[in-house]
């Protein structure tokens, strides 16, 4: 476990897995672990991967200053675990609302980004996106998913009591990955560590993250000029398939793959996210560094 201390003084709560490779940064979805990432956790894995975990969420502190929960916040926070560890550069490896912190830390410290993998995410507008496989009208998705947001936070100190006595185990990850809001790939020995953490959040605490990250606008793509990869779900109810290919029109030189996941291909398509990762590490001035570990 890492603890560093942000720009505000915010002292925070991270992983790295300690291994050699090149130098991996994971801008994590709103909440989540590095459980998420099974192909990053595993011996052997190529990358030298770190993160850390979201302002109040795992150990973490909240900030002085509440309202510093922005994505230029948690930007902030990637920029203070880069240089606590050492990391001079690294591939950014984005979920969710990551991928929009992972674009905010390009804008600002172009130098330190080798590349991007955008994974069920696009830079801003975030909840504007939600409901697309749904049929949800466009104009309706913000302001119902908003609506949501705010129902969490009302009701979030009973979903915090009750959520850590739902038992997690092999039969939960089978019938949350037959919801529809994640798929049957998803393995249950991976998604049972997960859940298990995910289960403990302050859920309003949760929501009032996810309304902070409602507030990131749409961004300007054209000041992009690293090597990047998006990746969408086919029936990703959270981040509309639609929107990453929009995205992924705006970057000439971005790389797109549409996968028949959901909203959760961290877990469900392991395997081919690394593929992904890899091919984009060749596009990168790593690619080198990439190639010798490989050969080893």
């Amino acid at each position: 476990m890492i603890t560093f201390v942000s720009a505000d003084g915010t002292r925070l709560k991270g992983w790295r897995n300690g291994q050699s490779g090149v130098p991996v940064v994971i801008s994590n979805g709103l909440g989540t672990t590095p459980e998420a990432w099974p192909f990053l956790m595993e011996q052997g894995s190529g990358y030298d991967a770190l993160t850390w975990y979201q302002r109040g969420t795992f150990g973490s502190e909240r900030p002085a200053d509440m309202a510093r929960i922005q994505v230029e916040d948690h930007v902030a926070d990637l920029l203070a675990l880069m240089d606590d560890q050492g990391v001079d550069k690294a591939v950014v490896v984005s979920w969710s609302i990551g991928v929009n912190i992972a674009f905010e830390f390009a804008l600002e410290h172009p130098d330190r980004v080798l590349g991007i993998l955008a994974v069920a995410g696009v830079p801003g507008g975030t909840f504007a996106t939600m409901g697309g496989p749904l049929r949800v009208p466009r104009k309706l998705r913000r302001p119902l998913s908003t609506s949501a947001a705010r129902m969490g936070k009302a009701v979030g100190p009973a979903l915090t009591w009750l959520a850590p006595k739902i038992p997690v185990n092999d039969r939960t990850a089978w019938l949350v990955a037959h919801t529809g809001f994640m798929l049957p790939a998803a393995k249950p020995e991976v998604v049972v560590p997960m859940l298990k953490r995910f289960m403990r959040h302050d859920w309003q605490w949760y929501a009032q993250l996810a309304l902070a990250a409602a507030e990131h606008h749409k961004m300007d793509l054209s000041f992009v000029t690293c090597p990047v990869t998006l990746v969408g779900g086919q029936h990703d109810v959270l981040t509309s398939m639609h929107d990453v290919l929009a995205c992924a029109a705006t970057i000439p030189h971005a790389s797109v793959t549409v996968l028949p996941g959901s909203h959760f291909l961290p877990m469900e398509y392991p395997d081919l996210l690394k593929d992904a990762l890899d091919a984009l590490v060749q596009r990168t001035s790593a690619g080198a560094t990439m190639s010798e570990v490989t050969e080893q």
